[in-house]
């Protein structure tokens, strides 16, 4: 499976992270393509250095994907994602900053994330928009709901509880299980609901 990977300034760079790498686990070909704003994103909230050079970042980030990952620049025009001519299953943009969703729901491609998502929308194929921002405006919204009508799925970085969450790590699981379940891939991340085994303490009497 081919699947394009946008990262984009929003925070929730461990989400970006755990699916980068659940999906090379899971067989598939990765293109990735990082924004400015994502690499001191990434700097900051996975390796605590805000100044860490670009490539520094990025040759953590895709450590351990044992060459499944291929990297393109903001700007590269020739990547195969900036064409619907080429063979792409999929696109993610994780996380999507709202600037990010503005120029996809405007139509608007200033770097290749926002034209590959383009190229998903115009070629009918599966894009799953991952915003993480709070509270939203109306602005916002009405670009949500642009991009939704215009065939994209919009998966919220929000996680839920009722999996028995432990640790942080658990909760990013939770949603990148869900993005996963968009793509088409099989996976075991989480307990499903009505799967878990859940263990109900009664009150002191």
């Amino acid at each position: 499976m081919r699947v394009f990977l946008g990262i984009t300034g929003a925070s929730g760079a461990p989400y970006a992270r755990r699916l980068l790498h659940a999906l090379t686990a899971a067989g598939c070909e990765v293109g990735v393509t990082a924004s400015g704003a994502a690499i001191e994103v990434l700097a900051t909230e996975l390796y605590g250095d805000a100044l860490l050079s670009r490539d520094e970042v990025l040759a953590r980030l895709i450590e351990g994907t044992e060459g499944a990952v291929t990297l393109y620049e903001q700007n590269d025009w020739r990547s195969p994602y900036a064409s619907g001519s080429a063979r792409v299953d999929a696109y993610v943009v994780c996380p999507c900053s709202m600037g990010t969703l503005g120029a996809i729901a405007s139509g608007a491609s200033q770097n290749l994330v926002h034209r590959a998502a383009s190229v998903a929308l115009k070629e009918s194929r599966r894009l799953v928009l991952c915003p993480r921002e709070t509270p939203l405006s109306l602005i916002h919204l009405e670009n949500l709901l642009t991009v939704k009508r215009a065939g994209a799925t919009v998966l919220f970085l929000a996680p839920g509880f009722y999996h028995g969450a432990a640790t942080i790590g658990d909760l990013v699981d939770f949603v990148v299980a869900r993005i996963l379940d968009q793509l088409g891939i099989d996976n075991a991340l989480v307990a499903r609901w009505g799967e878990q085994i859940r263990t109900v303490t009664e009150p002191a009497a």
